[in-house]
């Protein structure tokens, strides 16, 4: 578990299903993340691929709720989703994130992807962490700029246009 000023990041369970069938099934959500809602059956599929990063992997996704309320405002993560991608991600750990509705615009995901790469940092040390992002996606740029990840490849995933971002550890900087 994560505690920020205002978040709590924790391991899913069964009893966040229901919000993460919510947030997957949004069409506003997933616009810009497969361009289409999910089905119960793949949020189920990616709910397991949760389970699986950490039983497998020792990482992967957490639920994101405001501490204060509880209430569910989105999921932040870093996976190893093998992607057939190029250029292709290589052992980089893949930070990803996605936020309800209800909570754009607060400076959630940006406070949660940046406990994220802390909690990446003292888990792999300083290395150099992945994101791609639906170049449209004006929202999660913006995060990923806060959070300091840079460009450094424009490319196609699942034929659509992508840009590949990397965050480099000043000690890993050459």
């Amino acid at each position: 578990m994560i505690r920020t000023a205002r978040l709590t990041l924790s391991r899913h369970g069964l009893s966040d299903l229901a919000d993460s069938l919510d947030l997957w099934s949004d069409p506003h959500v997933t616009r810009f993340i497969g361009g289409r809602p999910g089905t119960p059956e793949e949020i189920w599929a990616r709910f397991q691929r949760y389970a699986g990063h950490w039983a497998l992997l020792g990482f992967g996704y957490w639920v994101v709720r405001e501490t204060a309320t509880g209430r569910f405002v989105g999921e932040v993560g870093i996976a190893d989703f093998h992607r057939d991608i190029d250029p292709p991600f290589g052992d980089a750990p893949e930070l990803g994130w996605a936020f309800a509705p209800a909570a754009w615009g607060q400076g959630y995901a940006t406070e949660a992807v940046t406990a994220a790469l802390d909690w990446a940092r003292g888990h792999f040390g300083p290395v150099r962490t992945v994101c791609l992002i639906d170049p449209d996606n004006s929202a999660s740029l913006r995060v990923a700029a806060r959070c300091g990840f840079r460009e450094y490849a424009r490319t196609r995933y699942k034929d659509m246009p992508t840009i590949l971002f990397e965050h480099v550890p000043e000690g890993l900087l050459q």
